[in-house]
């Protein structure tokens, strides 16, 4: 086909055919080359992009070939934290690659985000275990570096996994989708933890300090698209919360995406973060038998959290490359 006709427009999120093209293409893009991937369902797009956060300034761009949708870029950029960077994710129809789409697509976002006064882009690019797919090369044709690797590990549910005996020194308690108000300063308190360790690499990242308000924020926003589960970990010696571990199931879909878990610095060694993800475990066996994989994403260099995977039997299906570049 040829691409005379080939043009960029920007989204309108209340367009259905235009969005839901976008999304379709997206789906199929992201399928082409990758083993179990995890993408956005279609009501979350259309809830991100109908109700935006404000947090985040996100805009939609279409390649269009005639009337046909080829190829579609998200760019999106923080309006609070790290007002330097920006965030691109490229997706372009497998029958139009290599023709320059997804070059034309990502400059005209490069664009999008200098005139936000951004200086640095990130996206994410996924390979096989063993390095194939094309998504690093083209990233790297476009000037970035891989500044962040970590393995994408998924686990076939119902898992059989051997339980730990309880610890006397703490009780696990568990909420699903709204942190009780008892324990919400905890939780934040362990959410700002988790912000300052999660290992990063070279990216060029701050971390993201929250308050009450915008957990509440988050909480609200993710329950229109996805179900939480929380397991958190009271130290019997006072009532303090010490580590937490979340879970989320998407509305609709069959598997589960495996998220936070922190111990608090005081509390490590004696495996809370195990018994927090046998919790959770426990909770989807029990609540959510329709849930048949179980996704979480582990730096290689996190030999703690490497050894609890394996415990529970995850298996690395590929590799997902943190990709940045200058402006």
């Amino acid at each position: 086909m040829a691409t005379t006709t080939l043009h960029i427009v920007e989204v309108d999120p209340h367009d259905d055919h235009l969005l839901r093209a976008f999304w379709d293409n997206e789906q199929v893009a992201q399928r082409a080359e990758r083993r179990d991937p995890v993408l956005r369902t279609y009501d979350a797009l259309t809830a991100t992009m109908r109700d935006p956060s404000p947090y985040y300034g996100r805009v939609l761009l279409a390649a269009v070939d005639g009337d046909e949708l080829i190829g579609g870029v998200d760019v999106s950029w923080p309006l609070q934290d790290n007002t330097h960077l920006g965030e691109i994710e490229v997706n372009v129809r497998p029958d139009r690659w290599r023709q320059g789409i997804g070059r034309l697509l990502h400059e005209t976002a490069i664009g999008r985000l200098r005139a936000q006064s951004r200086t640095t882009v990130i996206g994410e690019a996924c390979e096989s275990p063993d390095g194939d797919g094309p998504a690093v090369p083209f990233a790297t044709a476009l000037g970035y570096a891989s500044s962040h690797l970590e393995h994408h590990l998924v686990l076939a549910l119902p898992a059989d996994v051997e339980e730990l005996p309880p610890d006397a020194a703490y009780t696990v308690v568990t909420w699903a989708e709204r942190c009780p108000d008892e324990h919400v300063a905890a939780y934040v308190a362990m959410r700002n933890q988790m912000e300052t360790d999660v290992p990063i690499g070279d990216l060029e990242l701050e971390p993201v300090l929250l308050d009450e308000e915008r957990v509440r924020v988050s909480e609200a926003r993710t329950a229109r698209s996805y179900q939480r589960l929380v397991a958190a970990a009271l130290h019997d010696a006072g009532g303090a919360m010490v580590g937490y571990s979340e879970l989320f199931l998407p509305h609709g879909e069959t598997y589960a995406q495996q998220d936070d878990t922190l111990v608090m610095p005081d509390h490590r060694g004696s495996r809370l973060g195990l018994r927090l993800k046998q919790a959770n475990l426990a909770l989807l066996h029990r609540d959510h038998p329709e849930r048949k994989l179980l996704h979480t994403w582990t730096a290689p260099g996190n030999a703690a959290m490497i050894r609890t995977n394996e415990r529970f039997g995850f298996r690395v299906v590929e590799r997902m490359h943190e990709m940045q570049r200058k402006i």
